[in-house]
């Protein structure tokens, strides 16, 4: 046996482990971003705050990238505004509202959780994707699994956290939309980079700094320290790397598997950092609610090679 005929099969079983390790990675960096964001609502820190961070700090990451690609010159204006505005400080700030009512695992819930079903029903209203059986089995799972988590009074009821799952709700409604327009128009990284980032942080930043309230004096370096890296760096810029290598190595159906699992690991985050424990209820919302991301995630009538 030859020295090429001894390794090739350690390096593919090396990038596969590889890539299992980056979608493992992605679903720790989402659910524990649902524990992060719901601590930074606890703070002094305004919703204000937290997307002039998500805007900024990643701005200031992104633009040398952007710059060296120039991503505008394959774009047109309607698409610049079209993407810009999907990933804008309306979508933005529906979340961080959010956590100001809902516990972290209404956000893993009613946004992660209720996406793929949301993209799914978009994609076949826009795209016209026609969805399969088991698909539509999914839908009805993730929608029963929010009502459930809804209706949950015992262990994580907080007062007017409807109003958080709803803007929860429309968050998934336009990261979802966002998607799908990735898909259609096969959208490259450096063009998200260059309106989710820059161009919104030219657009939001110099408002929050004049005439939005803030509340950046009273909070520690600690906490400060961590919102910069998770808000700015880790799940908008890490979280995307990781995904696109797992999907390149082990494929979309396996990464979605494991993406599914990030409502409910947030939902365990929450109660080891935060004491957000649910009641019965809402841990049987979870039971329902993860196997329908499953079947919507892996029940597409076409798989590709690696799937």
């Amino acid at each position: 046996m030859s020295i090429s005929e001894s390794t090739t099969p350690v390096s593919t079983s090396r990038t596969t482990l590889y890539g299992y390790l980056a979608a493992g990675g992605v679903t720790l960096i989402w659910a524990s971003w649902l524990v992060v964001s719901r601590s930074g609502s606890k703070t002094t820190l305004t919703a204000y705050d937290m997307a002039a961070l998500r805007y900024g700090v990643s701005a200031l990451a992104a633009l040398p990238v952007v710059l060296y690609y120039k991503p505008w010159n394959s774009m047109s204006l309607k698409r610049i505004a079209g993407l810009t505005f999907l990933l804008g400080p309306i979508y933005i700030l529906c979340v961080y509202l959010a956590f100001d009512y809902a516990p972290a695992a209404h956000g893993g819930i009613f946004m992660n959780g209720a996406m793929p079903a949301v993209t799914l029903l978009l994609s076949w209203w826009w795209l016209k994707q026609k969805a399969t059986t088991l698909q539509l089995i999914g839908v009805v799972l993730i929608f029963v699994g929010a009502v459930l988590s809804a209706a949950d009074l015992s262990g994580l009821s907080v007062p007017g956290a409807w109003r958080g799952d709803i803007l929860f709700v429309i968050a998934a409604l336009f990261f979802s939309a966002y998607l799908v327009v990735a898909r259609a128009w096969n959208l490259k990284p450096t063009q998200v980079l260059l309106c989710s980032s820059i161009i919104n942080a030219i657009l939001f930043v110099p408002v929050w700094y004049f005439w939005l309230p803030s509340g950046f004096d009273g909070i520690s370096d600690g906490q400060l320290w961590l919102q910069v890296l998770y808000q700015g760096l880790i799940p908008g810029l890490l979280g995307l790397l990781l995904v696109a290598y797992a999907t390149r190595t082990i494929g979309t159906a396996a990464t979605s598997a494991f993406i599914a699992a990030v409502p409910a690991l947030g939902v365990l985050l929450g109660v080891i950092f935060l004491e957000e424990i649910p009641g019965w209820i809402g841990w049987l919302s979870l039971i329902v609610l993860t196997p329908g991301i499953l079947m919507v995630s892996l029940g597409s009538r076409k798989k590709s090679p690696k799937e």
